[in-house]
């Protein structure tokens, strides 16, 4: 009984996740000290929430090529989680290189993203 009760409980936290709102929302980038470099981390940003997506049809749809192309694909989503965060700190330091070169990164693991989960099962 126990041990049914904690499955049930992890499913139901499993369900409340899956269930929330993690896109990228509307920003006010004229707040900011560098404006143009936040809305370009904030595209970038949007890229990602494109790609999580895309791989959330493709795992649900059961059409994910294999497991191995599964942990790649997710792989390459978190990597771009993490330089969004990267690119945003630097945005507000001021860093216009270092997030234009994060932007690049992000945007080359977000097209390998979408590129694997639109890769078919043979």
């Amino acid at each position: 009984m126990r041990y049914r009760t904690i499955v049930t409980v992890m499913g139901g936290l499993a369900a409340l996740l899956s269930a929330m709102d993690l896109q990228a929302g509307p920003i006010d980038a004229s707040r900011h000290t560098h404006p143009e470099k936040v809305q370009l981390v904030h595209e970038a940003e949007h890229s990602v929430d494109h790609a999580w997506e895309v791989y959330h049809r493709a795992a649900l749809g059961g059409t994910v090529a294999s497991p191995d192309l599964q942990a790649q694909i997710e792989q390459h989503l978190h990597e771009a989680r993490t330089l969004v965060t990267q690119a945003q700190e630097a945005a507000d330091r001021g860093d216009a290189g270092v997030v234009e070169k994060l932007v690049e990164q992000i945007k080359t693991h977000t097209d390998r993203a979408i590129e694997g989960s639109k890769e078919q099962k043979k």
